[in-house]
């Protein structure tokens, strides 16, 4: 968007309702991410698969949006996803070079002019955007695997871009091939996603995320489309749930690393995605305000759809800059007794949940006002109110 396309005269005008079930998914998608990053428990790869909903909930605002012509959509997309990467990237490659990281000596990014050119997927998320595996020293204030830590959530923003970017052809062979376009990425992961295929390096990397979490995304083209809810419910549930199926079934044959945790395994994942996400489509009831008991959360939701982004982005950072913190404590000077030492030993992980959100809502105050200056609204420090559910925005030429 140039500054010549922007209408000098600034009119704001209601945006389309919200769907607050949708609000309350992404929500507890964000949620469960922060939970997992912080504990790391397998389980709640199964309890709940957050980036499959995530990618599911993107992909239907990106067919909605698609009414529109295909390169206005793009940009536009760009356009809100971008700025919040330039704002976190340049704190992150701020703190990686003062910590003495030279990315055209490391041979591990591929040094010289390669390094360099690496560095634009920090400005356009593109590839993978180089990073150090260690830097500083295991026993110093970080763990020597910090920048990994916070560099970590860009690989969703790379597979978020290249869905955008491949939307309209995938939404076109939706309409006019419905259930082999949104079956396709289940086979692909079956073909890339078990080493039946082997494509090296970060392709590899880059290939296998687009097929674990494509069906979600064109799930979210199904549920945009009204496609999903012409389903027989019993039809989605029973396929949906065989689906899942499979998905324990192989993860149960081919655990990773740690166990069960489907992030480990793709076929598992994309699976367990699947189906998780048909049946929360599928039960959709598409609610203006939040119903009952729920609309006690109505703020708090509001805020993290407001600040998806943000969150996103910053939350792995800042459950390093946790542990600093918390290991200060054991200095306090009512600290000094074995007893107090062994307390906070035993409840250290609670105390990480307890600080990190504190830190996040710092995080939310300083940085969150570039996702409505990146959407076209006027900075918001904290927006949770009724007042900022519909987004309001300038107009624009088309």
């Amino acid at each position: 968007m140039t500054q010549s396309e922007t209408v000098p005269v600034e009119t704001r005008t209601p945006g389309p309702a919200r769907d607050r079930y949708l609000d309350l998914l992404r929500s507890l998608a964000l949620f469960r991410v922060v939970v997992y990053h912080l504990f790391g428990w397998p389980w709640l790869t199964i309890l709940f698969p957050s980036m499959g909903v995530m990618f599911a909930l993107a992909g239907s605002l990106t067919a909605r949006s698609l009414s529109r012509p295909a390169a206005n959509v793009i940009r536009g997309r760009l356009r809100r996803l971008l700025p919040p990467l330039w704002l976190f990237s340049a704190v992150l490659l701020t703190l990686l070079l003062t910590a003495g990281w030279h990315p055209l000596k490391d041979p591990d990014v591929g040094g010289g002019w390669a390094g360099l050119a690496r560095l634009t997927s920090y400005v356009l998320p593109i590839g993978a955007p180089p990073y150090p595996e260690h830097l500083g020293s295991a026993s110093g204030l970080l763990d020597d695997t910090w920048a990994e830590q916070a560099a970590g959530p860009l690989w969703y923003l790379r597979a978020y871009l290249w869905f955008v970017l491949l939307s309209p052809l995938l939404l076109r062979a939706f309409r006019r091939w419905p259930l082999p376009t949104v079956l396709a990425p289940l086979a692909l992961t079956a073909v890339v996603g078990t080493g039946l295929v082997a494509i090296p390096g970060e392709t590899g990397n880059a290939v296998t995320d687009f097929a674990v979490y494509g069906g979600c995304w064109i799930l979210g083209f199904a549920h945009q489309e009204g496609v999903l809810a012409r389903v027989p419910r019993y039809a989605a549930v029973s396929l949906s749930c065989l689906v899942m199926a499979v998905g324990l079934w192989w993860a149960s044959g081919h655990p990773g690393p740690e166990g069960w945790d489907l992030n480990d395994i793709p076929l598992a994942q994309a699976c367990w995605s699947f189906g998780a996400v048909v049946l929360l489509l599928q039960y959709s009831p598409s609610w203006r305000e939040l119903p009952g008991r729920l609309r006690r959360w109505d703020r708090p939701i509001t805020l993290a759809n407001n600040r998806a982004v943000t969150i996103y982005l910053w939350h792995n950072a800042l459950i390093m800059a946790t542990f600093p913190l918390l290991d200060a404590a054991y200095d306090l000077p009512f600290m000094s007794s074995d007893r107090a030492a062994s307390l906070l030993d035993s409840t250290y992980g609670l105390w990480t949940f307890v600080m990190v959100w504190p830190l996040l809502a710092l995080a939310v105050l300083a940085f969150g006002w570039v996702e409505d200056v990146a959407a076209g609204r006027s900075p918001r420090l904290w927006p949770d109110g009724p007042g900022t559910r519909h987004g309001t925005s300038r107009r624009r030429r088309p």
